[in-house]
């Protein structure tokens, strides 16, 4: 059988026509429905009706605060409009097929575990560094959702010195692209803005400002690391996201976990020394995962 997954961000919306293997046959991006719950239902809805005749479900990860089990969603993170709506209902209404929404993040962790770096592996913590900062605990060799589904929530790890401070002072300011860009700016002295593609082009030009500035942003980076190694004590750290893939950036983050972990060391902290890998599937593990969680889904209801 073949499956339209979904992964809607920020600014598009990924999908990909992928079948029982989890071979991707077709894949393409279309423009995110950013004004209105209705514009966000049409979008899908024609991505669907151009596939209609191939696929026998649809697996959608997107950002939020959602129960995977109903679809529906408490928050929609850039989507404000769907915020305490039950997508997967929405959808039904104009959709004949098997339909599940997941957190994107968590998506990426189901990739993971039944398919890529988490395979066998009981407890794991995956950052997702996007425009936010994505997270999943996995427990047990399962992903942890929470009690009101916010596990894993880590762009709202509070990064300010006194309690009550603005949203700056959040981890997602630090560690999403925002915070890439102000580390690299600063490191520049300029105002001038890049985005993460030209950042890492020009890091991979050597560039010392530019390295200057990631540097910067792992220091930051490792630092939560060690606060989720602190509180969760996991067996494995997973990264991905885009700029996962850039070999620079596992570089300086496993300089940074050398530094801290020596310092550790040398004042008797009880700390291991946290093991860092890159997500196996990368841009792709949000497809990826939505479509295990609709097959996961499709094969309860037979039982």
């Amino acid at each position: 059988m073949i499956y339209l997954t979904l992964d809607i961000g920020g600014s598009a919306i990924k999908y990909a026509l992928i079948d029982d293997e989890m071979t991707i046959l077709e894949k393409g991006h279309v423009e995110a429905p950013k004004d209105n719950i209705e514009q966000f239902l049409k979008n899908i809805f024609l991505l669907y009706n151009q596939y209609k005749d191939k696929i026998s479900g649809i697996g959608i990860s997107m950002p939020g605060v959602i129960n995977p089990k109903t679809g529906f969603a408490k928050t929609g993170g850039a989507f404000s409009f769907i915020a305490n709506i039950n997508i997967v209902e929405k959808l039904h209404e104009i959709i004949p097929l098997p339909i599940t929404v997941g957190n994107d993040a968590k998506c990426a962790a189901q990739a993971e575990i039944e398919l890529g770096c988490l395979q066998g592996v009981e407890d794991a913590a995956v950052i997702i560094l996007g425009t936010g900062i994505g997270g999943c605990l996995v427990i047990d060799g399962k992903i942890h959702i929470g009690r009101s589904f916010a596990s894993g929530e880590f762009s709202c790890v509070s990064t300010a010195k006194y309690c009550y401070e603005d949203e700056a002072d959040e981890w997602c300011q630090e560690n999403g692209i925002v915070g890439l860009l102000r580390s690299v700016q600063k490191a520049m002295n300029t105002t001038q803005t890049y985005t993460g593609k030209e950042i890492f082009e020009m890091a991979n030009q050597n560039q010392a400002d530019v390295l200057k500035g990631i540097d910067d942003f792992c220091n930051k980076l490792v630092r939560q690391i060690y606060n989720l190694q602190a509180i969760f004590d996991p067996q494995m750290i997973a990264i991905g996201g885009g700029i996962s893939q850039q070999p620079i950036l596992k570089k300086y983050i496993s300089h940074h976990i050398e530094r801290m972990y020596h310092y550790y060391q040398i004042h008797n902290y009880p700390l291991k020394k946290p093991e860092i890998v890159i997500c196996h599937y990368g841009n792709d593990a949000n497809l990826i995962g939505a479509l295990l969680q609709l097959k996961n889904k499709m094969k309860s209801m037979e039982k």
